[in-house]
């Protein structure tokens, strides 16, 4: 079925055919339960679940924008296709560097658990590879089409911190 004939479908002539009525009254009942799931003053899950996935998103803009901060955070070419693809360029740049950041943080784990500091799960499954706070983007980088090295590189030394120290912002920074 052709999308046109879907669309013909729900209305004709400018006006909503009964399915496509129908299908608007659906989504309003929908609209409505969860409107009334967000402002429930009892049982606050939907709400937390709903913060947390946009803190995530927020994360990525924040990382985009870190990166794309080369051209002053503007898309420049001027024509369609070269948006999309410096769009899509940047989301591959965004998605290489949540990649890396999640070996390093997986990695940085395992050393903490392998010398054997407490790691609580809870604690690792907050950590977020959208953190930015150590890349360098004002800077040009060559990049090399050879094999990637089997292994990370070293991890730096874990400073001893007496109790107190070591606090993380909500940046995770």
């Amino acid at each position: 079925m052709r999308a046109y004939d879907l669309l013909h479908m729900f209305a004709r002539n400018g006006r909503p055919t009964p399915l496509g009525q129908a299908f608007a009254e659906y989504g309003r009942i929908d609209k409505t339960l969860h409107l009334l799931s967000i402002l429930d003053p009892i049982d606050d899950t939907y709400r937390r679940k709903l913060n947390k996935q946009l803190t995530v998103q927020e994360s990525r803009h924040r990382l985009a924008r870190r990166i794309c901060h080369g051209n002053g955070g503007q898309i420049r070419k001027a024509y369609r296709e070269g948006q999309e693809d410096q769009l899509a360029a940047l989301g591959l740049v965004v998605n290489a560097v949540a990649l890396w950041n999640s070996r390093y943080l997986s990695a940085a784990v395992d050393l903490l658990r392998a010398q054997g500091v407490p790691v609580k799960d809870e604690d690792a499954a907050r950590l977020s590879p959208l953190g930015h706070a150590h890349l360098n983007v004002l800077s040009r980088y060559a990049i090399s089409s050879s094999a990637p090295a089997e292994c990370l590189r070293q991890l730096g030394e874990i400073p001893e911190l007496s109790d107190g120290e070591g606090a993380v912002d909500e940046e995770g920074v």
